[in-house]
């Protein structure tokens, strides 16, 4: 599970319950049709902007923000040096066991294709087209949630008008006016909250795991071009090392 965006979700709600209880206390914040307005008019959007496959895959895509668990990438630059020396000791067929072993399905299918005797062209193509279509599915999720960090403070634009005009209609009764702009300043109130703490987080989390998974796969793509090509593992871990911060950077052969 991702703290992070465990513990900014808590921290925000409950900083605003905090806020909302030091003063007139939660009852006023809740207003069933102002919410079903809000965030059944989102998503009902959601579902004319998107085909009806993309907007039901949306709770899946959201669990991501939470229990995807990031690669190692240090990790991963051992086993591909330890790839390396296998392959220079005992030929790239020694490497067909690992793809048996290994979880990360991009990295087994490189392995196959350097075991199969594939060129550098073709693995580097065959990957890179791999790499391609996952950002493409990466991007669809994302556009989702931005859509609808979009959508919902329009919604909630809406329902305030709604609410307007409403009290307008009851100026003759000064009682009804109060409890009526209440309740239209609410539906902001929750668009608000559905885009800046919900959506567009979602959006921003998604975009970060995307391009944490992306850089890890091009470090992949880099170790079995240079496997298959029978560089030295010294010179494997070097080029590997090269994609970080001096700082950051992996010491397997000493």
């Amino acid at each position: 599970m991702d703290i992070a965006t465990l513990v900014g979700l808590l921290g925000a709600f409950g900083m605003m319950l905090w806020a909302i209880a030091s003063g007139s206390g939660l009852g006023p914040f809740i207003d069933v049709p102002s919410l079903i307005l809000v965030i059944g008019g989102t998503l009902m959007i959601g579902f004319v902007h998107f085909p009806l496959k993309d907007m039901l895959t949306a709770g899946k895509v959201a669990k991501n923000t939470m229990f995807t668990k990031p690669v190692d990438n240090q990790k991963l630059i051992e086993q591909l040096v330890d790839y390396a020396n296998r392959a220079r000791r005992e030929g790239i067929l020694a490497l067909e066991g690992v793809i048996q072993e290994t979880s990360n399905r991009f990295l087994a299918q490189g392995i196959q294709l350097a075991v199969d005797g594939q060129e550098a062209e073709a693995i580097e193509a065959i990957l890179s087209a791999e790499i391609d279509q996952m950002k493409k599915r990466h991007t669809k999720g994302q556009d989702i949630f931005f859509a609808l960090g979009s959508y919902s403070p329009a919604m909630g634009l809406i329902g305030t008008l709604i609410g307007l005009v409403q009290m307008l209609q009851n100026l003759s009764d000064p009682s009804k006016i109060g409890p009526a702009m209440a309740i239209a300043l609410l539906t902001t109130f929750y668009g608000a909250i559905l885009a800046n703490v919900i959506f567009l987080p979602f959006k921003g989390k998604l975009e970060q795991r995307s391009n944490m998974e992306i850089f890890s796969m091009e470090l992949i793509l880099e170790g079995i071009l240079a496997i298959s090509a029978g560089d030295n593992p010294r010179v494997v871990e070097q080029r590997l090392n090269a994609y970080f911060a001096p700082a950051a950077r992996v010491s397997v052969n000493k």
